[in-house]
């Protein structure tokens, strides 16, 4: 059965206002994003990339169209409601890591459970698993200061799938990088998006990730120029996306969700 998109984009315009001048940015998007995909937003400076990625994460809103994002036409949503929508469905990885300085690896990840509510016990469980997941079990608690810029990176990520988002944005996760630890972040958001069928869709000048990339989205002058995309694969279920936490049975056996 065909997946429906985990976004939608339809005649979508945005402009900002530069003191009395009103700047056109987006100009008539029409998007499909694909579930379970990586999705790279190529384009130059002034394209309009980052504007479409934060209509897509729920961070602003289009001046004119439709936005769906999970199912969710969330044009409809007040801001509360809006601002719980992307906390419950979307994770962002940002390219200078956006880290809490005071807060440990550890600390870093845990902190959108604890503003979720959940329980420590379930809490320490699944940021473990995430640390391991990501390769950094042996540094939970050292401070973003004491981890190098991969290290960083990939705490980031792990915070970002702290609460099993449906979609994860990242706006040029591999600017501030080395190229030979930067294609291992690439490598590594690639391996949880095949793992997990999470989207992901992504701003970027990276080769290395154009290269990686599902479906590849030109823009310029803030109009979609090309939208060039692989064969899909055969479908594969994704795992379950509400785990019952007192049920084993529901559990997929795998490194990132709580067992009992």
């Amino acid at each position: 059965m065909t997946q429906e998109p985990v976004a939608l984009l339809s005649n979508v315009v945005k402009s900002y206002r530069l003191d009395a001048v009103e700047v056109p940015v987006l100009q008539g998007i029409d998007l499909l994003i694909r579930p379970g995909h990586f999705t790279v937003l190529l384009g130059p400076s002034g394209s309009g990339k980052t504007t479409l990625l934060n209509l897509i994460g729920c961070i602003d809103r289009a001046d004119q169209g439709r936005v769906q994002v999970a199912g969710t036409d969330v044009d409809t949503l007040s801001d509360d409601a809006l601002a719980d929508f992307r906390a419950e469905n979307i994770g962002f990885i940002f390219q200078n890591f956006n880290l809490i300085p005071v807060l440990s690896a550890f600390e870093n990840i845990e902190y959108p459970l604890v503003l979720a509510g959940m329980e420590p016990a379930r809490r320490r469980q699944r940021v473990l698993r995430l640390l391991k997941a990501v390769g950094l079990a042996d540094r939970a608690d050292n401070l973003p200061g004491q981890l190098s810029g991969g290290q960083r990176q990939r705490v980031a990520i792990a915070r970002a799938l702290a609460r099993k988002p449906k979609l994860v944005i990242a706006d040029e996760p591999t600017a501030n990088l080395d190229s030979r630890t930067g294609a291992a972040i690439i490598r590594l958001m690639r391996k949880v998006q095949e793992r997990y069928r999470i989207s992901f869709v992504f701003s970027s000048h990276d080769r290395s990730l154009m290269k990686a990339a599902d479906d590849l989205i030109t823009l310029r002058d803030g109009v979609i120029q090309s939208i060039r995309r692989k064969a899909a694969p055969p479908e594969v279920p994704p795992p379950p996306e509400d785990i019952d936490d007192d049920n084993p049975a529901t559990q997929p056996m795998d490194d990132w969700h709580e067992h009992d």
